[in-house]
């Protein structure tokens, strides 16, 4: 009888590959499936955040993300009778080897993380689809409905829907999705604009709505969306439709031409009431839609995985509790209620017709834009929020304050930042790793290995010396998702022992 799986990852976008990614890390048995026969070709989500590309390092594919992608640095925004131009993320990110907002294609992130995978012998099953699950004791039977028509029964621990606003795993679970659709109707397209400046995101505010344009580069040089005109029929989405309304949105003659890709769309702001179900949890859009303002969608969803991955690997192999895995919801359903509200709000600025927001949007804005654009410290907290870089995990059961804090440096719950420049990269490999901060020699080999012993094949050990995040003599332990999850100052280990036993179980004989 063949084993069962640890787990079985349903849906194959960016999301679910990126935990695919994790889960082969650690050597966890899965499989990933997905209905659609081959992945998406348009560009969908456009943009990568400094926070995921710092997140997909471990996987080497963050350099690969780069070399294809756009990180554009500039944003023009048109507005009445000026055009105020900006950096994008040029304060606040000194901390990140990736300061900048990466422009690539949903296909073309698509398509590395499949390339990854396939080096790492894991394929995708396309054309296959989760037709019903069933708890059968400790485990879940997964009915599959192959492309064929043929169906097999599959036993998984733990199902991961990552298979989008639709779930089936978040139905089936039972799990509610609650929230609203918006009354507009927007139009998107990936196609060449003639009369825009190359390398920007140029924005049109009006007293109708928005008009955004970014650059893409594949499948097209531009990505242009719009909200439709309010009043105006449904018609069929095509080029003299999109030249119309940017006509009506903008005096500047844009002309539109060789579109490869275009559609309409109705936007939701909805959540699911939890993330995890008894074995069954909900990452990426199964878990949250919004509106696509920010480029927050898909960088969430891939944090999410990336969260969750490493959690589940460890469990399976039976290293660490089962309790680890409730810190999943207490970790990301807070992150995910944030980004509700952050595009919800910045939805309502740029599409309201309420008279108090239109004037706001189309007379305040700007005039109050370029004094907005020199206050350096409000533009900073704006700029780590969007990156994501400002998301920390200090209130999570698995973050613990030692016996002593450090006054300066990352707390317990923060990202490591990458300062000194380059020690992310040294700490990209899996599993835990251990800083210590100070003198080398004040840290005894002997007392080392007593706190770590039964599970120093799980912790790396890097001595930083003066090449530190902290100026003291520090020891933090960094978790496998790039996060601390303990910090103390001083040398002596106890805590972080009493940490270990409590989260990191010791390898069996």
């Amino acid at each position: 009888m063949t084993a069962p799986l640890d787990v079985l990852v349903v849906g194959a976008g960016p999301t679910g590959l990126a935990l695919a990614a994790q889960l082969r890390t650690y050597g966890t048995t899965f499989r990933i499936i997905d209905r659609s026969l081959d992945r998406a070709h348009e560009s969908r989500a456009l943009a990568i955040q400094p926070r995921t590309l710092e997140a997909l390092t471990p996987f080497g594919v963050t350099d690969e993300l780069v070399a294809r992608g756009n990180p554009a640095m500039q944003l023009r925004m048109h507005l009445p009778q000026r055009v105020v131009q900006m950096r994008l993320f040029d304060i606040g990110l000194a901390d990140t080897a990736y300061p900048f907002l990466l422009f690539l294609s949903q296909a073309e992130t698509e398509s590395v993380l499949a390339e990854h995978l396939r080096r790492q012998g894991v394929d995708v099953e396309r054309g296959t689809e989760l037709h019903r699950l069933e708890r059968t004791g400790s485990t879940v039977t997964c009915r599959l409905r192959h492309g064929d028509g043929t169906e097999e029964a599959v036993e998984a621990t733990y199902v991961v829907g990552c298979d989008g606003a639709h779930s089936t795993v978040r139905a089936q679970a039972g799990i509610g999705f609650e929230g609203y659709a918006y009354p507009q109707t927007f139009l998107l397209a990936d196609l060449e604009v003639d009369g825009l400046e190359p390398g920007a995101v140029h924005t049109y505010m009006t007293g109708a709505g928005m008009l955004f344009f970014f650059p893409l580069g594949s499948p097209a040089t531009w990505r242009m969306l719009a909200m439709r005109t309010p009043g105006a029929p449904d018609a069929e989405v095509d080029l003299r439709l999109l030249q119309e309304i940017t006509d009506r949105y903008t005096s500047d003659r844009l002309a539109l031409r060789d579109p490869v890709w275009m559609t309409d769309f109705r936007l939701h702001n909805r959540g699911a009431a939890h993330y995890r179900s008894g074995p069954f949890f909900l990452a990426g859009d199964a878990a949250h839609i919004h509106s696509p303002a920010g480029a927050q969608g898909m960088n969430t969803g891939i944090q999410d995985a990336l969260n969750l991955g490493w959690k589940l690997a460890l469990v399976c192999r039976g290293r660490a509790p089962a309790e680890l895995l409730e810190t999943y919801e207490a970790e990301r359903a807070p992150v995910g209620s944030s980004v509700l509200r952050f595009t919800d709000r910045a939805f309502t600025i740029g599409t309201s017709s309420n008279p108090v927001i239109r004037f706001a949007r189309t007379r305040l804005a700007p005039r109050l834009a370029p004094l907005a654009l020199r206050a350096a410290g409000p533009r900073g907290r704006v700029f780590r929020t969007v990156s994501e870089l400002g998301i920390h995990y200090r209130r999570s059961p698995v973050t613990t304050v030692g016996p002593r804090t450090p006054r300066r440096g990352p707390r317990p719950g923060d990202r490591l930042p990458d300062l000194p420049r380059g020690l992310q990269a040294c700490t990209a490999g899996p599993g835990w790793h251990l800083l210590l901060s100070g003198p080398p020699a004040i840290w005894s080999d002997e007392r080392l290995a007593s706190a770590l012993r039964g599970r120093d094949d799980l912790i790396s050990v890097h001595r930083l010396g003066g090449e530190s995040p902290w100026p003291t003599a520090v020891h933090g332990l960094l978790r496998p998702d790039g996060y601390l999850g303990y910090v103390a100052a001083g040398t002596h280990l106890e805590g972080l022992r009493d940490y270990l036993d409590r989260w990191l179980l010791v390898r069996r004989s």
